[in-house]
């Protein structure tokens, strides 16, 4: 039986986050950023509510590329109809989609933080036209050893520009100024801010922006 255009695309994003989730280990080498934002926090425990972040993203229109707007992922607790066994499961929701990703398992790993990531990285490879593998190991290099921590309100911000100092960022169409932020009050606990950034993009369009935000 053929499969549907949302099942096609639903397969390939689980296939892309299954692929960013083999850096997502917390890395022996990473320096103080890394650390923060690939601390250990799981195993996780959904069971009395799920945790909610408001989405919004913002760009040009791109073939590949649709800005979402604002909407909702929520990372819920499920049983996995394969083995009966407690997973996780990532819901996006928004004007222009609605789906369901996962499962993942309980025990360790951030799905959060993997469905970022793998979002800014898919993103960008379609408005820029560049390979989601070259830009995934980039992003993988910058998170692992090429970051800044600062505090603010009392919690700890981990900043990071993967492409700042890329041999192509003059084919980067305005992404070598990409800025990628991680704010979190603890590092065992749930990232409470995740932010990509760029400034204006080539040929005068506007810059993107993708931030997660949770409630």
């Amino acid at each position: 039986m053929a499969q549907s255009k949302a099942g096609k695309e639903h397969m390939n994003l689980l296939r892309s986050l299954a692929l960013i989730g083999l850096f997502l280990a917390p890395p022996a080498l990473a320096d103080a950023a890394g650390d923060l934002v690939f601390a250990e926090r799981g195993p996780w425990d959904l069971s009395a509510a799920p945790l909610v972040w408001t989405i919004d993203r913002k760009g040009p229109e791109a073939q590949g590329f649709a800005p979402q707007g604002q909407g909702t992922v929520t990372l819920r607790q499920i049983t996995d109809p394969s083995d009966g066994q407690p997973a996780l499961q990532l819901d996006e929701a928004t004007a222009r989609i609605n789906r369901k990703i996962g499962p993942f398992p309980i025990s360790a790993g951030d799905p959060a933080l993997t469905f970022f990531l793998e979002t800014v990285t898919r993103d960008m490879a379609a408005l820029t036209g560049g390979s989601p593998f070259y830009i995934r190991n980039r992003l993988k290099d910058a998170l692992f050893r090429g970051g800044k921590v600062a505090e603010a309100d009392g919690q700890k911000v981990a900043s990071f520009r993967p492409f700042a100092d890329d041999p192509n960022h003059a084919r980067m169409l305005g992404f070598e100024s990409l800025t990628l932020r991680f704010v979190l009050d603890q590092p065992n606990r749930p990232i409470r801010r995740m932010l990509a950034e760029t400034g204006p993009l080539a040929g005068g369009k506007p810059a993107y922006r993708n931030e997660m935000v949770l409630q």
